[in-house]
């Protein structure tokens, strides 16, 4: 039994539905799956005036009840289905006020399922502004139900909205809009009888969807299908012809209630500044800039806190070894986690900018023109337009942006898309780049507004790319499939950002980075400080009475003596012999055995490698050096060679070898998940691991 009332939140892509159900829930939300199926389900609770706490669900976006996804076909499931774990109350409508003629087609479907139904017209600013006049009232009559005025990026009318839920009727009060029965009397009647259902609307939708839809049983499906073979039933015909007497409704509804006086202001600018945006040679220039500015301000603007932090965790360091006892627990503590945390969370300030300048492309508009300019090139390599998007968001991570690929209706384009996004550099990977950067690209600033070290970091960003679009091309002739997509895409206008979301995006991201990552760098840290701290058998003793001999203790300092021991018994360390185990097969990409061990650990996380590195090395180290990770590394020698262990040739090998290697444990699980299948993860391991070594090998082969 449900305890409070809930309320689903329909609507068209880009109505404003996500704004208007997080204004509502604020923090007080979750996001999970539906029964059954890998879609997002977000929900949340809020407080009317009366005190009442009701639960909003937020339901995908959709066009109409008819679907084209996955996603899609949530919607009517969940409203049709009053046995699912999500079915509300009532359902209130989002619609964009200047574009009402489209957005009403999915609020008649949804009036004609039966449930009690708001309307809730949102952006009617820019209605305003585009001297759109709507009549609310009028528009209210007309349907017979309450209609709402919303501007939710401003905070406008949700108290409105709540009055809406609070007073809504919880009996269905508006007519049909449509004569539904006239479309298909005897299939309607015939399946509302076998499958007990009083609305002749979801009777005529089981019809059309009765294949896909998971709350029917074997045999119920069998059913419906009988009917329609009986009765010859054309779904594609059918629905032509409801669009056609909806829009017929629509249309006089409308002619009553809405004026256009002008063309709308912002609409026509966008369309001025799209002449440029999305031109065929010009956009893809602006894009390339853009991006070079983003990474231009990533190395500059995080400079100053990321060297903060490295002093602080220096103090830290020092502050532990300073008034801590002497023993393995402090080892633990200071050479082990915080060693390892200090490594990674260096990294905040430019995980921040990152994520706020993807924040900042979508919420004015960019990042669907990107989208859209990128469909001509997408079609080339066997994919479409809406296989960029999981693309760009695998530049934050790839884990939801493989499961964003739902929405890719074609089998192919949906499997090549999964296969090629981890491709695209992520977020974890950006420490990992900065760390090696840092060492080997001087930070010099050339013709006056380049800064060489930002542009290595764009380059790497923009090869992750180019690679996933060739590896796309060539699996286009591998993967077969009959079926062909298709790309449909509404273009919002152009706004402003919202400076509080671009700031709560970069507060969640950081603030995902530190718990998730942290809780995984800790785990890996304590594993690998162990491991690194001790041996088989009397190996460490044996190393100890070799330092404490009077061929050592009459030559070198106790200090020196200390760091050679250090040395040794990390080399026989369980660490140590994992790594030597696996060096004969990375030597030739110039890794030594340290960097063999990060390679393993940062399996279970990209970003893992630094704090590997971090905790490695102050093993190693003297206890009195606080040095950061980075002069670390810089320092550090190769036994053989006496040579720096990180040279120009291993730093951009190691970076070829993470651009193309390595995705996390985290990846390999969602596209398991999303595949249903082990062979596509392992072949998506296999051959990332492939290319990737070959990467790395052509690189410091040309680089040595």
């Amino acid at each position: 039994m449900k305890n409070k009332k809930r309320i689903a939140l329909v609507g068209n892509p880009n109505t404003g539905k996500s704004t208007i159900f997080n204004a509502l829930t604020g923090l007080n939300q979750k996001i999970g799956n539906f029964p059954g199926v890998t879609v997002d389900k977000k929900s949340g609770f809020t407080k009317l005036a009366d005190g009442e706490t009701i639960e909003v669900i937020d339901l995908p976006g959709t066009y109409s009840l008819y679907p084209k996804s996955a996603d899609e076909t949530i919607v009517f499931e969940v409203l049709a289905d009053k046995q699912n774990s999500a079915h509300p109350d009532m359902v209130v409508v989002v619609a964009d006020a200047t574009n009402l003629k489209r957005n009403l087609l999915l609020f008649t479907q949804i009036a004609d399922l039966g449930l009690p139904v708001i309307l809730a017209l949102n952006m009617i600013d820019l209605a305003k502004k585009g001297n759109i006049e709507i009549d609310i009232d009028g528009l209210a009559k007309r349907l017979n139900v309450q209609v709402v005025a919303l501007a939710a990026r401003k905070s406008q009318g949700l108290d409105g909205l709540k009055k809406a839920i609070q007073f809504q009727s919880e009996t269905a009060l508006q007519a049909s809009t449509i004569a539904v029965k006239s479309l298909a009397p005897e299939i309607i009647s015939e399946v509302a009888t076998r499958l007990n259902i009083s609305n002749p609307y979801v009777a005529l939708q089981v019809a059309h969807q009765h294949g896909n839809l998971k709350y029917l049983s074997k045999d119920e499906r069998q059913e419906v299908q009988e009917v329609l073979q009986q009765h010859s039933f054309h779904s594609p015909k059918m629905q032509a012809s409801e669009t056609i007497a909806r829009y017929s409704f629509i249309n006089e509804v409308l002619l009553d209630t809405v004026k256009h006086t002008t063309v709308a202001i912002e609409e026509s600018i966008s369309n001025k500044i799209d002449h440029y945006l999305t031109h065929k040679v010009w956009g893809f220039v602006i894009f390339i800039g853009i991006l070079f500015a983003i990474f231009q301000s990533i190395f500059a603007w995080s400079e100053y806190p990321m060297t903060l932090i490295e002093t602080l965790f220096v103090w830290l360091e020092k502050l532990g070894h300073d008034y801590l006892p002497a023993g393995a627990l402090t080892d633990l503590l200071i050479d082990g986690v915080l060693a390892g945390l200090s490594g990674v969370m260096v990294f905040i300030p430019q995980i921040a900018l990152l994520f706020a300048f993807i924040s900042v492309l979508e919420d004015t508009g960019y990042m669907a023109r990107v989208t859209f300019m990128m469909d001509r090139l997408m079609r080339k390599v066997g994919l479409n337009g809406k296989s960029v998007v999981p693309m760009i968001g695998g530049l934050a991570c790839a884990v939801p942006s493989i499961m964003s690929a739902r929405t890719i209706e074609n089998w192919k384009e949906r499997m090549i898309t999964i296969m090629v996004t981890p491709l695209v550099s992520c977020s974890a990977r950006l420490p990992i780049y900065t760390l090696l950067i840092s060492l080997v690209v001087p930070n010099k600033i050339v013709f006056g507004f380049i800064q060489l070290q930002g542009l290595a970091l764009m380059g790497l960003y923009v090869m992750s790319i180019v690679a996933a679009i060739l590896v796309a091309w060539v699996m286009k002739f591998i993967l077969k499939s009959k079926l062909k997509g298709y790309f449909i895409m509404e273009l919002p206008v152009y706004r402003m950002p919202r400076w509080r979301n671009v700031g709560l995006t970069m507060y969640e991201s950081v603030k995902t980075f530190v718990t998730e990552a942290g809780k995984v760098i800790i785990a890996v840290s304590i594993v690998l400080w162990v491991m690194a701290s001790y041996g088989p058998g009397d190996r460490f003793e044996k190393i100890e009475q070799k330092y404490s001999g009077p061929a050592y203790t009459q030559k070198f300092s106790e200090e020196e003596i200390d760091r050679m021991a250090a040395s040794e018994k990390l080399e026989n360390s369980y660490a140590g012999l994992a790594g030597k185990a696996i060096e004969p097969g990375i030597k030739p990409l110039g890794f030594d055995w340290k960097i063999g061990i990060a390679l393993i650990t940062s399996f279970a996380a990209r970003e893992v490698f630094v704090g590997t590195m971090a905790t490695l090395y102050s093993v190693e180290g003297d206890a009195d050096d606080m040095n950061s990770v980075r002069e670390k590394m810089a320092n550090a020698k190769n036994a053989e060679t006496g040579l720096p262990v990180f040279t120009v040739a291993s730093a951009f090998s190691l970076m070829m070898f993470y651009a193309f290697a390595m995705q996390c444990m985290s990846t390999m699980a969602v596209v398991y998940r999303e595949t249903k299948h082990i062979k596509w993860p392992v072949i998506q391991f296999v051959y990332m691991l492939v290319l990737a070594y070959v990467a790395s090998y052509l690189t410091y082969v040309m680089l040595s």
